[in-house]
């Protein structure tokens, strides 16, 4: 499923955030502490009122964050947090120190020390405030276009991987009618010619089909089941034309258990037979090489067949739709080369990364 950007928390919970709480305390007790220095009732007088304002200022920033859900046009929300914190602090301050005045006492506006102190905290709290809440919105921006952007990576990376499983999902549909095809295709002409081998072939095709056919549609296969794909569709091309066809494999035992995508050999063999000994009158031989050298794994595929040859259809549309697969799967670390042999025929050489399978 497409990755979307987490919920942020809601009500009190983003109301008295840690990290909201957190700044607001370590920030109002600075301030208090550089006013304390000079102020005449006490340092804990002052870390009182001065925590008290933050917490005030804090909650008012929360609340106008949420409240009211609608607002005019005109009237964005970012500037009624920054106005209403601005506005709340010399109401605050008031507040506190009317309800800090001592029963019988003068109200603090009469004492010069008190309404000095008014002053100073009322000055640095309307100047203070809403900068402060500027730069709480600007983080909340950066911190919103940060996460929006993680979404967007995630979600274009989910949507990149449907698409190539997509696209290996319609590759290996094309493969299977392709490869059956072509073998029905060889059984057939036994048929029509009245082969006293059609029967086994046949039964041999069944056999072979109830192996191949389940592994189509899997993601990746080893190198040793395609080896036994690959010996069983041989011995099927050698019971057709049994005096035209010969065949060997070699197989390191580090290799079998490697990972490749479904019928990688199995095409380059068939490919070899269709188009290097089929066409031949001699027919040929076809040798198999898969081995392991530390971090890669290299496959070679050659036939003593008619050899490259031009054609409107190229060399079939098998090796384009296993060159456009390993490119999906391994990208540009996968290399399939064809070369010319001498005196005749083509070697296919498959080299891509070691991995082995699981399980």
């Amino acid at each position: 499923m497409p990755t979307s950007v987490p919920e942020r928390p809601r009500g009190l919970a983003q109301i008295f955030g840690w990290r909201r709480l957190r700044f607001t305390l370590v920030f109002s007790i600075a301030i208090g502490l550089l006013m304390g220095l000079g102020w005449t009732s006490g340092l804990l007088s002052i870390l009182i009122r001065t925590v008290l304002l933050g917490l005030i200022a804090m909650i008012v920033f929360g609340v106008f964050e949420q409240w009211p859900k609608r607002l005019p046009r005109w009237m964005p929300r970012w500037a009624l947090q920054v106005v209403g914190v601005g506005l709340v602090m010399p109401i605050a301050t008031f507040t506190i120190y009317v309800l800090s005045t001592d029963h019988g006492a003068p109200p603090f506006w009469e004492v010069p020390d008190r309404m000095e102190g008014f002053g100073g905290l009322t000055f640095l709290g309307v100047l203070l405030a809403p900068w402060c809440a500027l730069g709480a919105l600007v983080r909340q921006k950066e911190a919103l276009a940060r996460e929006q952007a993680l979404a967007f990576d995630l979600e274009r990376s989910e949507f990149e991987r449907q698409a190539l499983d997509a696209r290996l999902h319609l590759l290996q549909a094309q493969v299977a009618p392709h490869f059956l095809f072509n073998t029905l295709a060889n059984v057939q002409a036994l048929v029509d010619a009245g082969s006293s081998q059609a029967s086994a072939v046949l039964r041999s095709l069944v056999a072979y089909l109830r192996a191949a056919v389940p592994r189509l549609n899997e993601p990746a296969t080893t190198l040793g089941q395609e080896l036994q794909l690959v010996q069983a569709y041989l011995e099927l091309m050698h019971m057709r034309m049994p005096d035209r066809l010969q065949f060997e494999l070699h197989a390191d035992t580090a290799a079998l258990g490697l990972r490749c995508p479904p019928m990688t050999l199995l095409t380059l063999v068939e490919n070899a037979v269709r188009h290097g000994i089929d066409p031949s009158e001699e027919g040929g031989r076809i040798e198999i090489h898969v081995e392991r050298d530390g971090e890669r794994c290299r496959v070679r595929v050659s036939d003593t067949g008619v050899g490259l040859r031009v054609s409107g259809s190229g060399l079939g549309t098998g090796l384009a739709t296993l060159r456009e697969r390993l490119r999906l799967i391994f990208g540009d670390d996968a290399r399939l080369e064809l070369k010319v042999q001498r005196p005749r025929g083509v070697t296919a050489e498959l080299d891509f990364p070691a991995r082995q399978a699981a399980g």
